[in-house]
């Protein structure tokens, strides 16, 4: 027999051949059946070159039984057993440990039974691109009941109660992921027209996700999720009017959210609550804060928030805080005791207040602050200046203003920035340096974040050392990033080297130093690029000597040697020099500094130029030098660990 095609309300069959053998007197026939091309669209499932062969036997009872393999292409062959009575129509699939079952009943035809056991997830790839395409399943099995209900030809109905454990999948673009979830679903789909509708009642046990830059690492324990979603056309993205998350004390939310063709986020309205946040970063937070830069940072307290995007972009936020601390996972910053709300408002003025007990930036603690924010369309604005208490003196904020992302900018951030009286002596002592005193002040008239950069107007001035650095042109790029970048120019002004170099333990110089670091540049904390120069400068009433230990320890930094008038073997009787001048210069660049000095001959430049007797010029020898080969060697200088070179 051969068939054009054939219809039913699930599946359509194109271009059947049947073809039945039975011998005269025989107690059983074979049955062939092949389609060219079978296909569900409704459920998205195609087949071409279907083919199934069996014994067929007479009823005795009753019922007809073919029992058999089915092929699909190059497929691997599955069983397949047909059940045929006046009451039920049964077909059952079986392949490996996976069986599939599906079940007719005559008294309702439209409506189909499928019963799974133990049935591999990538079974289901086809009916679940339907709801989105770009998804694929990978691995797992699946346990329950589908009933496909297809009574109202105009919308398909698919409700299915499903387990599945070690669940798996991904999507071609890498954007979505998931591993090892398991899962108890109730699920509704229906397929009115070009629309669909899913409504779902689920619970996880356990589940590694990706949703973009998004990673939730959740546990055994039980987590209730319920939603029900629209998408009026296949063109357009999915509407979520109803969404659920019951993670305990941990995590609950509840709200709306509204996706693109894209599967963007278009809009968005949720509230959320975490009466203990200490589980918050590892669980649902870890992908945010990396790229963030910062990874393993720890939260306790209690945190309630209401989040709003309207066109793709934040619209507004409600935070607040009840005794919240933060620490960062590589301990460059804390903040303790964070109470209050912030507010950001998409219209109307409203006024919102956090506050913290302390806190501290490394291993340098600050005092307590009230920060009184108002805020209205998108915009959140300190309502007075903010004092914080830091190293013996203040920091003090005016002006700042911070600017939601919209139309196609990011985040910005404007504040102005005062420093006084800062001690130098405890900011020594907080990171471990040799101890000096003096103050830093200054004031930042302007302070701009956008794109992932810190830039500074005017600049920061610290007394130290009985002279002056100014630092000019400060940037910082990606602050809490990877690899952040600092920029900076730094001038040095009337320093005292007696001072200086008693502080840093490189033998006795006095004069003054004056010179300073242009471009500078570290990348991830760690210096890349300067252009460095130092010298020394006559001044009324200083004397201008070196000590034997401080040319030494210039001799090894600078790769240099002691040349002079007089005899070699008698430069070592002297305990100082006098000098004319001093001066080095170093430019940075790929890990190797180009070394100069007050003058240059060939590959030689002179650092110390002597004067009066005993005299002594240091002139030193290598001009291209190993950045950390030069590193090295000044912190043996420091360590007093270097022995003189004499010409």
């Amino acid at each position: 027999m051969r068939i054009e095609r054939i219809e039913t309300a699930v599946a359509v069959l194109h271009d059947v051949q049947v073809r039945l053998e039975w011998p005269q007197g025989a107690e059983t026939g074979a049955l062939r059946l092949h389609s060219a091309q079978a296909e569900a669209p409704a459920l998205g499932y195609r087949f071409r070159d279907l083919l199934w062969t069996c014994p067929l036997r007479r009823p005795e009872i009753g019922a007809w039984r073919c029992d058999g393999e089915v092929r699909s292409g190059r497929q691997a062959p599955m069983a397949l057993t047909l059940d045929l009575t006046e009451a039920l129509t049964r077909v059952d699939l079986q392949g490996g440990d996976a069986r599939l079952a599906l079940l007719r009943d005559a008294a309702d035809p439209e409506l189909t039974r499928v019963l799974l056991e133990r049935v591999p997830l990538l079974w289901a790839d086809a009916l679940v691109r339907q709801a989105m395409p770009a998804l694929q399943m990978q691995q797992g099995g699946l346990d329950g009941e589908v009933r496909i209900d297809t009574r109202d030809p105009d919308a398909l109905r698919v409700r299915a109660d499903l387990r599945g454990r070690g669940l798996a999948f991904d999507s071609s673009d890498g954007s979505l992921a998931g591993e090892g979830i398991g899962l108890d679903v109730d699920l509704d789909y229906r397929l009115p027209g070009e629309a669909q509708q899913v409504g779902l009642q689920a619970t996880l046990h356990g589940a590694r996700l990706l949703f973009d830059t998004a990673y939730l690492d959740l546990p055994e324990t039980p987590i209730a999720v319920s939603l029900d979603a629209v998408r009026d056309a296949p063109a357009v993205g999915w509407r979520f009017d109803r969404l659920h998350w019951n993670d305990g004390d941990t995590l609950r939310a509840d709200g709306a959210l509204a996706l693109d063709a894209g599967a963007a986020v278009r809009a968005l309205d949720l509230r959320l609550h975490s009466e203990d946040t200490a589980s918050l970063p590892a669980r649902y937070l870890s992908g945010w804060l990396g790229v963030a830069g910062l990874s393993g940072m720890t939260l306790t307290g209690t945190l309630d928030a209401h989040l709003r995007m309207a066109g793709g972009a934040p619209s507004g936020m409600d935070l607040g805080l009840r005794d919240v601390e933060i620490t960062d996972g590589r301990k460059r910053f804390r903040f303790e005791g964070l109470d209050g709300d912030l507010r950001i408002s998409e219209g109307a003025s409203v006024d919102s207040e956090l506050r913290w007990r302390g806190g501290g930036l490394q291993t340098i603690g600050f005092g307590p602050a009230r920060l009184p924010f108002r805020s209205t369309t998108g915009r959140l604005d300190l309502r007075e200046d903010v004092a914080v208490d830091l190293l013996g003196g203040q920091l003090r904020f005016s002006g700042f203003s911070l600017h939601l992302p919209q139309a196609g900018q990011g985040m910005r951030i404007e504040s102005a920035l005062a420093v006084d009286g800062l001690r130098l002596g405890e900011l020594a002592s907080a990171f471990d340096w040799p101890a000096f005193g003096g103050s830093l002040s200054g004031e930042i008239p302007r302070m701009r974040y956008a794109d992932q950069r810190l830039d500074f107007d005017g600049g920061l001035q610290m007394h130290a050392f009985d002279g002056e650095i100014r630092v000019a042109s400060l940037a910082l790029e990606r602050p809490f990033g990877v690899a952040p970048s600092l920029s900076a120019d730094i001038a040095l002004e009337g320093l005292d080297l007696t001072t200086l170099t008693e502080v840093f333990d490189l033998g006795q110089i006095s004069g003054r130093l004056y010179g300073g670091f242009r471009d500078l540049r570290l990348v991830d904390w760690q210096l890349a690029a300067f252009d460095a120069e130092l010298h020394t400068e006559r001044r009324r009433g200083t004397r201008q000597r070196i000590s034997q230990r401080a040319v030494q320890d210039i001799s090894s930094v600078g790769d240099a040697s002691f040349a002079g008038t007089l005899q070699a073997q008698l430069i070592g009787f002297f305990d100082d020099f006098g000098y004319r001048r001093i001066g080095i210069s170093c430019r940075l660049r790929n890990a190797v500094c180009e070394m100069g000095g007050l003058r240059s001959a060939g590959n030689a430049f002179t650092i110390v130029e002597g004067s009066g007797l005993p005299r002594l010029d240091v002139v030193g020898h290598n001009r291209s030098v190993d950045w950390p080969t030069l590193v090295e060697r000044i912190g043996a200088a420091v360590e007093g660990d270097v022995s003189p070179v004499v010409e």
